[in-house]
């Protein structure tokens, strides 16, 4: 089972500085693949990414919420959407997404429709090398 990155990514980088097999890949072009992906294949479900993602974006696969409860003031990045988000990374590199929503309090979310996202990425996305 792999770690899977979710709609809740705001594409910081920091995991990828951890991940001690290199399977964090992030997603180009940004307007099709708007976040980090894990290569299921490379992944050895280490966790090393999990607490260094600031949006608590990662999870175990079979641990992705399906009824996600907002806290408020967070953002999700989901093709479809047409919200704005602009901000530094990791890096201090600016970081622009035309395809958010800022979640209010109490909203509940499924990130499970996020982890088809992540093998279509390494199977028929621009992840496949």
């Amino acid at each position: 089972m792999t770690h899977i990155i979710t709609s809740l990514c705001l594409r910081d980088g920091g995991c990828i500085e951890v991940c001690p097999v290199e399977c964090i890949i992030v997603g180009k072009p940004i307007e099709e693949w708007p976040w980090m992906y894990i290569d299921p294949d490379a992944c050895i479900d280490c966790g090393a990414c999990v607490p260094e993602c600031p949006y608590e974006a990662i999870f175990m696969e079979d641990e992705v919420p399906d009824d996600y409860e907002a806290t408020g003031g967070e953002y999700i990045s989901r093709l479809g959407l047409d919200g704005h988000y602009e901000a530094t990374d990791h890096y201090d590199e600016t970081v622009i997404l035309d395809c958010v929503k800022k979640l209010e309090a109490g909203e509940i979310v499924d990130l499970t429709e996020d982890i088809q996202a992540n093998y279509d990425f390494f199977s028929d996305g621009p992840g496949y090398d």
